[in-house]
């Protein structure tokens, strides 16, 4: 149904199971009639391959279209039937220059379906945002979409356009490690990225590290949302590197990414530091820190951290009622934020003694042990903390991860 003013026409969640264009009738041809429509909404319906085709001889004349939602449109069709239904769909806006977000979130596609998307990604190069959550793409269907977004960059580079991809996300469709380099390069490639999320991918430390360094190519990077996924010390190390490059950061969740207590220590010294002034949400759930990273980030938030409004700590190694915990709500209320703090109602106990190592990381390390991950591979983190004057580190100890353990906090 459309709007009063016909810019929004929407079939969404009617569930209707539509095979052929004689099923789509009369919404169809109410939306040919609508000569200003902007959105158009089809997901929550089971559309097959000739309901698709006859809505993209639709879409095709509507040039103006700047959302079209097609999330949820293939519950119960076969594999076989997407990849023409699909083909479809995505042609008929290839030459769509008004377009903002296509979304395709929520389809069953897996990596056989996603050349049906090639030529729509690398040959419309105005679209603002590809959404792809919940696709079941896994390494070969990211790789298919992450070459098609690089060669968008590449061939819009060549004809003089600048890249107009500003979000992309794709979450929880097992992109793992093996399409980390492709995404990487199509990141850098496009380089004026404001939003990215690619939560629950199974990407280890590695693909966290190359796609950390291909959005060191985004100054303007403001959401970056990398949840349960597998970071680990390098891993963290990437992302604590080129933080300083997003200084416009509003939005960073990192929760469930097993960062440790020197990765914790690291993020929250480089934020102290000053690195990301405009955060507004910061999720760092379940990512095994204790006390030191609490007290780092106390500090981070009174001096630095104004507009913090969302701050997710649940799940770390931390008593609630901890002297860490209370300097970290009061540096919230510093700033009128004192209802940021999530209830902290899953916490582990601190841990006695050393630093725990899990295997993952001790294999990690010493992989690392050389003289450039032993300078902390010059991260800045280090250096920034003995400059800064609120921390102190042993610059002698082994390796970046060791030089954070022993940071003391001297709070001035």
């Amino acid at each position: 149904m459309s709007s009063p003013n016909g810019k929004v026409f929407s079939i969404l969640g009617k569930n209707i199971k539509a095979n052929s264009k004689a099923d789509l009738e009369p919404f169809l041809t109410e939306l040919a009639e609508l000569a200003d429509v902007e959105e158009v909404h089809f997901g929550g319906n089971s559309l097959g391959v000739e309901a698709c085709e006859a809505i993209a001889e639709v879409l095709k004349d509507k040039k103006g279209l700047k959302i079209v939602d097609l999330a949820d449109i293939f519950t119960g069709r076969l594999i076989s039937e997407i990849p023409q239904a699909l083909s479809a769909l995505c042609n008929a806006l290839i030459d769509h220059k008004d377009l903002v977000v296509l979304d395709l979130s929520d389809n069953a596609f897996g990596g056989r379906c996603a050349d049906a998307m090639v030529p729509f990604l690398s040959q419309n190069h105005y679209f603002n945002g590809i959404k792809l959550n919940n696709t079941g793409l896994g390494v070969w269907g990211g790789t298919v979409v992450a070459d098609a977004l690089l060669k968008n960059a590449k061939d819009g580079e060549a004809k003089g356009l600048k890249s107009a991809l500003r979000v992309v996300v794709c979450g929880r469709s097992r992109l793992e490690n093996g399409s980390a380099p492709h995404w990487a390069a199509a990141f850098a490639a496009h380089g004026g990225l404001v939003e990215v999320r690619m939560p629950q991918n199974g990407i280890r430390m590695e693909g966290i590290e190359q796609i950390a360094q291909g959005l060191s190519k985004n100054p303007n990077l403001e959401i970056l949302d990398l949840q349960d996924n597998t970071a680990t010390r390098s891993g963290t190390r990437a992302i604590v590197k080129v933080l300083p490059q997003w200084p416009g950061l509003r939005s960073l969740n990192l929760s469930d990414c097993l960062l440790g207590k020197a990765g914790g220590i690291a993020l929250a010294t480089a934020l102290q530091n000053g690195s990301n002034p405009k955060l507004e949400s910061l999720k760092l759930q379940y990512g095994e820190f204790d006390k030191r990273t609490f007290e780092i980030l106390a500090v981070a938030i009174s001096q630095h951290l104004k507009d913090l409004k969302e701050l997710e700590l649940n799940g770390n190694q931390a008593d609630p009622d901890d002297e860490c915990i209370e300097e970290v709500r009061k540096a919230l209320a510093l700033h009128g934020n004192e209802d940021a703090l999530d209830d902290l109602d899953d916490m582990e106990e601190p841990e006695s003694g050393d630093e725990d190592e899990s295997e993952e990381e001790e294999e990690e390390a010493e992989a690392e042990d050389t003289p450039e991950a032993q300078a902390g591979e010059d991260d800045g983190v280090a250096a920034g903390v003995s400059d800064g004057g609120a921390l102190k580190a042993d610059t002698d100890a082994d390796d970046l991860a060791d030089v954070l353990a022993g940071v003391k906090i001297t709070n001035k």
